[in-house]
């Protein structure tokens, strides 16, 4: 392109200046060639005439296009040069704070001078595994890419940090070692990584000092390798130094410190530790007082020095080596304040005898004081025949101190040094390292010495391998797209190299100088002179012969050739260093060994005057000069960097004032220049710097091109348009996969593409102005005509108006006067009337109170005489009353009088005894009857004992036959024992059964009481009840707060659950290295312990026991009732049933007494009939009917009393059911109730009657028993009278006793008829309370009636099914507690048995097996039965051979399931070691399959389904009262019998929170590598994305080829593999809670991996990705729609990405707009904003900037938010996991098993 078509109108360019650098102008007009001046404006309106002369003053640069300003990589700039490098890294510096910016290969990093929370562990996560360029630019992405190309390619990696102090060097390398450590953390306990970081605070704290420039300079320059495994791990690390400043120990310059160890020990100098080392404040010692200042603002320095012990502690060296440490640094503070005094002749000088900074230097380190003294002062020449000890001047003495005190220092740095090192060491063999050289970079000051001549000397050989290796990136990448090049020709520093290092070069001269014994620094300054100024970097300056001047790549710099010779020599006098060798203490004694010399016992002294002897050579490390050394070291250092890949960090100063985010042009560019970053650019400038790929061109050009070729190939279309645009073919060339351009092109491009758009804007305007005046023309002709029209027709109503105006005025007046006139007619009339209306009122009114009074007297005087009336009536019936009440006293005396004489004489009797002859006959009857009955009883009985005692002979004849027929008797003797013992065993077994029936009637009884004591609570809880409901009520105005105070209690729970899950997550970790270290170990089986229930413990202490047949009965009747009734019928009935049942069993036990008493009766009369004066039998017979007819009572009163009891059942089982149904029909429930009043009342006044005809039976037999006796005693003998008094006092007694028992029943009866009527009383109180609701709810609105009724339902139900379940809680256990003790006690008959029956013979030792194969022919219970040798067959096929497939056929979680029903027939026959065996083998089999199939999501969610399911099944039949809720009758019963499984649950509680930990991994595992390019690059909406430039994104060096994996994800595929996980867990059937929370953190995983990328990605930053990120996010809501999760606090896990979508969409430039993103963006933290806002980069020229006052008022805004400091989201935050309890509805007994899965060990119980 022509200078014609550049230089145009518009064209913005950049001009130099004398401030800034480089200042903006835009051409006013257009520029010919040849011209002599350039028309410009400047950015604040100022013309200028720039002069144009190519030669002197060529045509100034061009601007790139704003587009392009603020690129992440500078490369990417169409134009590369100086100022728009500088206006780039201004612009991202202070606009956008951006401190990281990539040129190339090359990481320019400006030092903030302020803390950023941009190196968090977040951070570090982001950028660890993506590609360098895909991010913003960061240190972690160097990083990242150094470890990767480590991993991949297979070779050594070198980050090389550079630049001048201040500039962040340290910082930077800190912080990449930092990501090493984190990424690459050791796989072992030996934390190899905080030892490499704890190198830092040391290294720091003895090489750092303050200087003017930085606060915390590294006064040396270190190269740090960190070395890796084979698993890429760090396992050690390795450090060299470089160059130490020796001098700044002696010396400071003005507002500078000496290294900061030396003020760390001052500020601790009171520690109880550091009393012996008898410091003071820095300002007491000479050489940490020189700079004047000894603190640094915001530094402590006491803490820096714990710090700095911690990390000596860390890194293994002990306090007793710390101290020694510290005192060799302090004796050095010491020996700066010896004082040494001159001589009078000048030539000598000596130390005071008394000086106390001496003796503490010597007692520090261990020295000779005297020897010492001396040699401080005096020093030894040696001759090759004498020895000569010279006095030294004051001068020479205190330069000798100062060396000293340097070489003690470098000495213990260089101590420290390898002692670290040796820390660091590692036994391991080290496969590859990562090198980290942080480096002094070029320096020029205003006085340039030794030091800063070595330190540019590096910078030279750094900046040769920096150009050779830029050079050769580019070679590669041209060779790989397969373009042709041409050499690029860059400025090579190697002429510089050869003046400084080559052979007599400046090196070389200074040695030999150094050699010479009088050399000086002139000498060898002529020396230069002579020898090199014909070089072209060799410069004498013009007024000084002392000096000269290198020219090197940077710049040049003049050098002082003062004191040059001194420190190139660095000379230590051999008598001060051998008095140190001597020293007493091995730490200081070893600092100054040589490596040759053989140590010294310490005992040993030094005969330093013993001179005599051949002098010892001098040590050839003490021969070698510094610049000797340090170009060796450089050498090794240069070959080390050239046998790795390296990584270059340029770090820049902004300012000389350390001002925070303050950019110097002017110290910027210096800097760029000496970095070689200008190189760099220009480097690619020479090539093809611009680089774009075929589709990102056409899709940012397409504009430019023809309809015809836009339909065609993209890479053939853009080759057609690049053809016709771009003329001349070497300004671009087409690779394989992108296009090339020169410098300047993508400008040209752009500046074609904003034509192009100008052009068709201008057209739009043009169209648009058009039409807009043509609309205009006709509103304006249109608006004329109707104004013409509204004109005329105003006139025109105007006259019309004026005649209405006249015609109204007539009518007016016309109408006022008529009004006039009315109104004082009407007010006249109206006051008449007035008149009239009052009078007539008055009238009136006195009227009616005349008549109101005479009314009134009239009612008084009827009730007065009413009154009267009433009285005397009263006194006349009084009167009457008492007259009848006498009369018939006396009438009733007299008939009372009448009834006593009848009942004295005998026809009384007679006419009462009438009816009971009739029921005497029948009771005699039935007398005769039972004594038949009972004699034929007795005969049975005799023919049976007859045939028994036959029996007994018979076997006591075969017994003796066999007695005499065996001749081994002690066998029969032995069985006899043992028949003995096994009858003693019985009788304990008896006895231990009826002490257990005390037991367990006792225990009945306190349940009796218990259930009285819970009835009257229940009573009382009712009454709390109402008060609760009250205070409930009351307290409902308050639910905001509780709800706010729930919520805290839950995010506290979820706190502590999640602490406990990442403690579950540690030890998952622990036990998985575990598993790595031993994996040639066998897993030790898990053994929690195991418990057993109460009622087991007591069962196993006795051997044998047995059950009342009293209890048993009665639990089995209550367990009858709850099947027959139900639950709740059941328990409504429980007190009534209760007090029933124990008068039934009284009356059984009556009966069973008066049957005895019968017998003993009927002995009597036997005996008595033997005697020979006997009674009359008249007698016996008469006893015998009278017990007969009593037991027959008996028997009748306890049937009668089932039947009412059943009756009883039946009536309270309707009122449940009626109770249920309540709410239905309000008038059928009155009337059922009112029906079942009824039948109560009836029963009641039946039961009274019954009881009143009893009784009057008993006087009837009481006064027929007296009659017979008093006949019997008239007509008796005498002699029998006795015998009658007998049996007159035996009915007596009887008749006592049937009092007592009548008085008994008499009282059930009441107290059973007060129970009956207060439950009427209850329920009528129930039936007024509900008619007092239905009348409320009545009158209550119909939405208000609902939510009433509702509420009071809900109430009721809870209130009734908390009682019921206490009720049905009680009775289960107590069923339970005795079918369980029956069983084992009929478990231990069998047993007794059957060892009975072994006694006899052994032909059947299966027996209890057969009685079990009996019990299994019943129906399937839910139980699986195994041999315990095929348990490993058993967890083999049912776990480790168990795949996801093969378990789909039956129900889900079919392992599980089956797993706990063989757990459960090992409860069932109490085996608790196959209990344990089986759930531990199960726990150790499937840690050991997800070990096997960690990475396989499938089988993690199989096990973590079965695992959770099997850990349900054991809560849901525990037994547990909290469990057993949900259950079925049969599900309760199916629950464990024997076992409590507690502490297993919790086991599988960890195990399930581990497993679903690993799920969690997985999924996000698979997910992650998806999420940024579904989520932020892939087009969902086509067309809508813009292309910009991208420089070495994408790098080819950066991209991992061998790995094969889709380039790109789109969302959809996102979306499919989010379904593949639903499915496969609903498949699998796990719980829908936890595939809820798992989804929640998923879409955690994506937000924050996104939000991440966001914040970190200024490419993605625009209106376009705003769209499809939102668009993005709605797919993701429309899928947990789809799939029932939108509830599952997923869907909230967006509204941060959600946000950022919409603040990238929103508008950005007013208050208001400012206003709304701050009520927006509440998810998204200030910093978040305010980082998104710096990082929106408009895709086209018409979008707008963020400006930064916009960002600065959004701050302002949003100070009040009380924000983390956190920039990024912790992608590894994982929610704690809650497994609620889901119940299985499945029955056991209902589970099949498929045959496909060949487990036929099993069998069914």
């Amino acid at each position: 392109m022509s200078v014609n078509e550049l230089f145009t109108k518009y064209t913005r360019v950049w001009i130099p200046d004398s401030d800034d650098v480089w200042k903006a102008a835009e051409i006013t007009r257009d520029y010919k060639e040849g011209e002599a001046t350039l028309h410009l404006q400047l950015e604040d309106g100022t013309p200028l005439q720039y002069p144009v002369a190519p030669p002197s003053s060529p045509l100034p640069y061009l601007r790139n296009p704003d587009i392009l300003v603020g690129e992440n990589d500078l490369t990417a700039l169409s134009y590369l040069h100086e100022p728009a490098v500088l206006h780039n890294l201004r612009v991202r510096f202070l606009e956008s704070n951006h401190i990281y910016t990539y040129c190339g290969i090359v990481l320019v990093a400006i030092n903030p001078y302020e803390q950023l929370h941009i190196y968090g562990e977040e951070v570090i996560n982001a950028y660890s595994g993506r590609n360098m360029g895909d991010m913003d630019p960061h240190i972690f992405a160097v990083a990242e890419e150094a470890y990767k190309q480590m991993a991949r390619d297979q070779r050594n990696q070198s980050i090389i940090v550079s630049g001048e102090s201040g500039a962040g060097k340290t910082v930077s390398a800190k912080y990449a070692m930092r990501f090493f450590a984190t990424v690459g953390g050791s796989a072992s306990d030996a934390n190899v990584e905080d030892k490499v970081l704890a190198s830092s605070p040391i290294m720091e704290a003895i090489g750092n000092a303050k200087t003017t420039r930085n606060d915390n300079s590294s006064r040396f320059g270190k190269y740090i390798e960190i070395g890796f495994s084979r698993n890429f791990h760090i396992i050690g690390a390795n450090m060299r130094t470089y160059l130490l400043e020796k001098s700044r120990v002696v010396f400071q310059a003005e507002d500078e410190r000496n290294y900061h160890i030396f003020y760390q020990l001052c500020a601790s100098s009171s520690l109880p530790e550091f009393k012996d080392l008898a410091l003071s404040s820095a300002e007491d010692f000479t050489y940490t007082s020189l700079g004047e200042n000894i603190f640094i603002e915001g530094v402590n320095d006491a803490d820096d020095l714990k710090k700095t012990r911690e990390a000596f502690t860390l890194l293994g060296i002990k306090d007793i080596s710390q101290i020694s440490v510290f005192k060799v640094l302090s004796s050095i503070l010491h020996l700066g304040n010896v004082e040494i005094s001159a001589d009078r002749g000048g030539e000598s000088c000596h130390v005071s005898s008394d000086d106390v900074a001496l003796q503490h230097f010597c007692r520090l380190l261990g020295v000779e004081r005297q020897q010492m003294e001396h040699w401080l002062c005096h020093r030894k020449l040696a001759t090759a025949a004498e020895t000569y000890v010279k006095n030294m001047s004051s001068q020479q003495a205190s330069n000798a101190r100062d060396a000293l005190a340097k070489h003690i220092y470098a000495r213990m740095f260089d101590w420290i040094v390898h002692n670290i090192n040796k820390a660091l060491q590692h036994s391991s063999k080290q496969h590859s390292f990562i090198g980290v050289l942080d480096i002094y970079g070029f320096e020029t000051f205003e006085i340039n010495s030794f030091e800063q001549f070595c330190i540019n000397y590096a910078n030279e050989k750094l900046q040769q391998q920096f150009n050779s290796h830029v050079f050769k990136l580019e070679q590669e990448e041209y060779m790989k797209e397969q373009i042709p090049w041409t050499l690029i020709d860059f400025s090579d520093n190697q002429p510089c190299i050869d003046l400084i290092e080559a052979r007599l070069g400046i090196l070389d001269l200074l040695d030999e100088e150094c050699r010479v014994p009088k050399g000086t620094d002139e000498n060898w300054t002529q020396k230069l002179y002579q020898k090199h100024l014909s070089s072209d970097h060799f410069q004498k300056p013009r007024m000084s012969n002392t000096s000269f001047i290198i020219i090197h790549f940077a710049d040049q710099v003049e050098y002082q050739c003062h004191g040059f010779l001194e420190k190139n020599r660095d000379t230590v006098y051999e008598e001060q260093i051998n008095i140190l060798k001597a020293s007493q203490f091995q730490l200081v004694a070893d600092l100054f060994q040589d490596k040759d010399d053989v140590p010294v016992a310490k005992s040993s002294r030094i005969n330093i005057r013993a001179a005599k002897s051949v002098p010892k050579v001098p040590n050839k490390e003490h021969r070698k000069t510094v610049g000797h050394q340090f170009r060796s070291s450089l050498h090794l250092l240069m070959d080390t960097l050239n046998g790795t890949t390296p990584h270059y960090v340029r770090c820049i100063k902004p300012n000389d004032l350390k001002e925070a985010f303050s950019f110097d042009s002017r110290r910027a560019v210096q800097q760029l220049r000496a970095c070689g970053v200008l190189e760099t650019i220009r480097i690619s400038a020479a090539g093809y710097p611009s680089r774009w790929t075929y589709p990102e061109f056409f899709s940012r050009y397409r504009v430019l091109m023809k309809n015809s070729d836009s339909t065609t190939e993209k890479k053939e279309a853009c080759k057609n348009l690049l053809e016709s645009l771009v003329k001349e073919p070497d300004m671009f060339q087409f690779g394989k996969t992108k296009i090339f351009f020169r410098a300047g092109q993508v400008a040209y491009l752009e500046k074609l593409r904003t034509d192009r758009f100008r052009s068709a804007c201008i057209k739009i305007q043009k169209t648009v102005r058009g039409w807009l005046q043509r609309v205009r023309y006709r509103k304006v002709r249109k608006a004329v005509l109707l104004l013409q029209r509204y004109g005329r027709g105003y006139l025109a109503r105007r006259y019309a108006e004026f005649l209405r105006l006249t015609r109204a005025a007539l009518i007016c007046q016309k109408q006022y006067r008529m009004v006039k006139q009315r109104r004082e007619f009407l007010r006249t009339r109206q006051a008449v009337v007035t008149i009239q209306a009052y009078t007539r009122g008055m009238y009136t009114r006195r009227i009616y109170w005349e008549f109101l009074l005479h009314h009134k007297a009239l009612v008084i005087q009827k009730n007065v005489r009413g009154w009267l009336q009433r009285k005397k009536f009263q006194r006349a019936r009084a009167a009457a009353v008492v007259i009848q009440c006498g009369f018939r006293r006396l009438h009733a005396k007299r008939q009372l009088k009448q009834l006593k004489a009848d009942a004295r004489s005998a026809q009384g009797l007679k006419k009462l005894n009438a009816g009971m002859e009739n029921k005497i006959v029948q009771l005699q009857r039935k007398m005769d009857d039972k004594s038949k009955e009972y004699r034929c009883q007795n005969e049975q009985l005799q023919t049976v004992n007859s045939g028994l005692g036959q029996e007994v002979d018979r076997l006591q004849k075969e017994l003796e036959v066999v007695k005499s027929k065996s001749s081994d008797g002690e066998q029969l003797t032995s069985l006899q024992e043992e028949l003995q013992k096994l009858r003693e065993q019985l009788q304990e077994a008896h006895a231990l059964s009826r002490s257990r029936e005390e037991e367990h009637s006792t225990e009945k009884h306190s349940l009796e009481q218990r259930v009285k004591e819970l009835e009257a609570e229940n009573s009382l809880l009712k009454s709390e009840k109402e008060d609760m409901h009250q205070r409930i009520l009351q307290h409902s105005k308050s639910s905001k707060e509780e709800v706010s105070v729930g919520a805290s209690l839950q995010q506290e729970l979820d706190e502590e659950r999640h602490r406990y899950q990442n403690l579950v997550k540690e030890f998952s970790r622990l036990e998985q290295r575990y598993d790595n270290l031993k994996e040639e170990m066998t897993l030790n089986k898990f053994q929690p312990g195991h418990m057993r229930n109460p009622s087991n413990q007591s069962e196993s202490d006795s051997n044998y026991a047995s059950v009342s047949t009293s209890e048993v009965g009665d639990t089995e009747d209550a367990a009858q009732l709850v099947e027959d009734l139900g639950v709740q019928e059941a328990a409504l009935d429980l007190g009534l049933f209760l007090k029933l049942q124990k008068r039934v069993r009284e009356l059984e036990l009556e009966r069973t007494r008066l049957q005895k008493d019968l017998d003993r009766v009927e002995d009597l009369g036997r005996t008595k009939g033997l005697e020979p004066k006997s009674p009359p039998p008249q007698m016996d017979p008469s006893d015998l009917a009278y017990n007969n007819l009593k037991m027959v009572d008996l028997d009748s009163e306890n049937q009668k009393l089932k039947k009412e009891l059943n009756q009883l059942r039946q009536i309270v089982a309707e009122e449940a059911q009626s109770n249920v149904d309540r709410d239905q029909d309000q008038d059928q429930d009155k009337d059922q109730e009112k029906d079942r009043y009824s039948v109560l009342l009836s029963q009641l006044k039946s039961r009274s009657e019954e009881l009143e005809a009893r009784k009057e039976e008993v006087l009837l037999l009481r006064t027929q028993l007296l009659s017979s006796t008093q006949v019997e005693e008239s007509s008796s003998d005498p002699e029998d009278r006795q015998e009658a008094l007998q049996a007159y006092h035996r009915v007596c007694e009887s008749k006592k006793l049937l009092e007592a028992q009548l008085q008994n029943q008499a009282r059930v009866h009441r107290d059973e008829l007060e129970a009956l009527h207060t439950q009427i009383e209850l329920l009528k109180d129930d039936i007024e309370k509900k008619q007092e609701l239905l009348n409320y709810t009545a009158s209550l609105p119909p939405g208000a009636r609902l939510e009433y009724s509702v509420q009071l339902e809900l109430t009721r139900l809870t209130n009734d099914n908390l009682d019921l379940k206490e009720l049905l809680e009680k009775l289960e256990k107590n069923e339970r507690k005795l079918k369980k003790q029956l069983r084992i006690y009929m478990k231990k008959v069998q047993e007794l048995e059957a060892a009975a029956v072994g006694l006899s013979g052994r032909s059947r030792p299966e027996l209890s097996r057969q009685v079990t194969v009996q019990r299994k022919e019943k129906d399937f219970e839910g139980m699986l039965e195994y041999d315990k040798e095929d348990e490993g067959l058993l967890v083999k096929m049912l776990v480790t051979d168990m795949s996801p497939d093969s378990a789909s056929q039956g129900v889900p979680c079919l392992p599980g399931y089956v797993l706990f029903m063989c757990l459960r027939h090992a409860d069932y026959v109490n085996d608790d070691q196959k209990v344990e065996s089986l759930l531990t083998s199960t726990i150790n089999a499937i840690k050991k399959v997800l070990k096997k199939n960690h990475e396989d999501f499938e089988m993690t969610s199989f096990w973590l389904a079965n695992t959770s399911r099997l850990l349900h099944c054991l809560k849901q039949y525990s037994g547990e009262e909290a469990f057993m809720t949900q259950n079925s009758p049969k599900q309760n019963e199916h629950c464990l019998k024997n076992f409590d499984l507690a502490e297993y649950r919790q086991v599988l509680s960890d195990l399930s929170i581990q497993i679903y930990q690993q799920l969690v991994r997985v999924a996000e595992g698979s997910i992650q590598p998806m999420i940024v390019s579904a989520m932020l690059e892939s087009e969902s909406i086509p067309s809508l994305a813009g292309v910009k430039p991208m420089g070495y994104r994408n790098r080819s060096s950066s991209l991992d080829t061998d790995v094969e994996r889709p380039s790109s994800y789109t969302l959809q595929a996102l979306i499919r593999q989010l379904s593949q996980f639903h499915s496969t867990m609903r498949d699998h059937g796990l719980d829908p809670e936890v595939i809820g929370q798992l989804v929640r953190q998923l879409f955690h995983c994506i937000n924050a991996v996104t939000l991440n990328n966001l914040l970190l990605r200024k490419d993605v930053c625009s209106w376009s990705a705003g769209m499809q990120l939102r668009y993005n996010t709605s797919q993701l809501e429309e899928w947990l729609r789809a799939n029932s999760l939108y509830h599952s606090k997923a869907a909230a896990m967006l509204d941060p990405i959600i946000q950022a979508a919409q603040l990238l969409q929103v508008k950005k430039k007013t208050s208001q707009d400012a206003d709304a993103i701050c009520c927006l963006c509440s998810a998204l933290t200030t910093q978040q904003i305010v980082k998104i806002l710096n990082l929106y980069t408009p895709l086209n020229e018409f979008e707008e900037r963020v400006t930064v006052s916009f960002i600065r008022d959004i701050q302002s805004r949003l100070q009040e938010r009380n924000d983390p400091p956190q920039l990024l989201l912790d992608t590894k935050f994982t929610f704690p996991v809650l497994f609620p309890y889901t119940p299985s509805a499945l029955s056991l007994e209902t589970l099949h098993i498929p045959e496909s899965l060949g487990i036929h060990l099993l069998v069914r119980v």
